[in-house]
């Protein structure tokens, strides 16, 4: 029996970490690189460095990362904004890990929602004591969707071409379908490299094709699976998981129609067998929870068990 879960793979975190000079609206911010070219940021800068003013500062994680953290620097305070590069909404918060001599406005942690491809002022960074040192730590989380998005009615179609289905495992699974994010998740039992068809209409958000491992630990493979992440016209999302590697047919910002092929299913992340993970997700305020849906194949309108364990037809 396949079991699996596309869940733990949205919300992620930033950080970026900056001393404040004494006495801020006069100084200088400075950016200079070290003998090793590992780029430091400072209010004075060593001897014999060849340093220029940093007006601006930018963390983000690598890869696939969807959103960062950009410090700006107005003289007097700092300035935090969240800059979204994914082609849909996404929810921001930004944290404070560590602080001495600063004043924040808004207080944090501090959220927002930051519209596609734009950017957002999350708060605002003042020492507290002009006089003195300050230094800060801030972390932004983030998360895809609208919190304000309101799901409608939909019928959605399988998301493959197959008159039997099986489901491994459905509403509420004991296995991995028992927290908010997927409890109304199905795990379709399909072999490898079955084309995924969209289930319903939308912008393709975010994607994950280039991780080949499967298994059982959670700590190792719970977070990790290839996928595509769907916006639907309603705010809410479909998470297509498990996918081949290389197996995603489409790219962020794509539109696609209703029964396109986006993909090829597979057995990655935390899996034992091959299956697809769907589930329908809305942003509730920094966290998903699956809704659910109804959906219709080539004999009628499925009906999901809830913890399924024979086939569905």
């Amino acid at each position: 029996m396949n079991r699996g879960t596309g869940s733990r793979l949205a919300l992620a975190a930033l950080g970026l970490a900056l001393l404040l000079p004494a006495d801020a609206g006069a100084a200088r911010f400075w950016r200079w690189r070290d003998a090793n070219g590992v780029t430091h940021y400072g209010d004075t800068p060593p001897p014999g460095s060849t340093a220029e003013p940093a007006e601006s500062l930018s963390f983000q994680r690598g890869g696939g990362s969807g959103a960062s953290l950009r410090l700006v620097n107005k003289g007097s305070h700092y300035e935090a904004w969240a800059d979204n590069r994914l082609p849909g909404p996404m929810q921001v918060q930004l944290n404070l890990r560590q602080g001495e001599n600063v004043t924040l406005a808004p207080n944090l942690p501090a959220r927002t929602t930051v519209p596609a491809n734009g950017q957002g002022l999350v708060a605002r960074v003042y020492p507290s004591d002009p006089r003195l040192a300050s230094s800060f730590d801030l972390t932004l989380d983030y998360l895809p969707g609208d919190p304000r998005a309101r799901p409608l009615e939909f019928d959605y179609r399988l998301p493959f071409d197959y008159a039997l289905v099986r489901v491994d495992q459905g509403f509420g699974g004991s296995f991995s379908h028992n927290d908010a994010q997927n409890r109304y998740a199905i795990d379709f039992a399909v072999p490898e490299g079955t084309p995924v068809l969209a289930a319903r209409e939308g912008t393709v958000l975010q994607v994950e094709s280039d991780f080949a491992r499967a298994g059982l630990d959670r700590e190792r493979y719970g977070g990790r699976a290839n996928y595509v992440r769907i916006l639907h016209p309603d705010g809410s999302m479909a998470l297509y998981a498990h996918l081949k590697p290389e197996g995603v047919l489409v790219r962020p910002g794509q539109r696609v129609r209703q029964g396109q092929r986006i993909a090829l299913s597979g057995n990655t992340g935390f899996s034992t067998a091959p299956h697809l993970h769907f589930v329908v997700q809305v942003n509730r305020g920094m966290r998903l929870e699956a809704i659910p849906i109804r959906m219709f194949g080539a004999l009628g309108e499925l009906k999901f068990a809830r913890d399924a364990a024979t086939p569905s037809r």
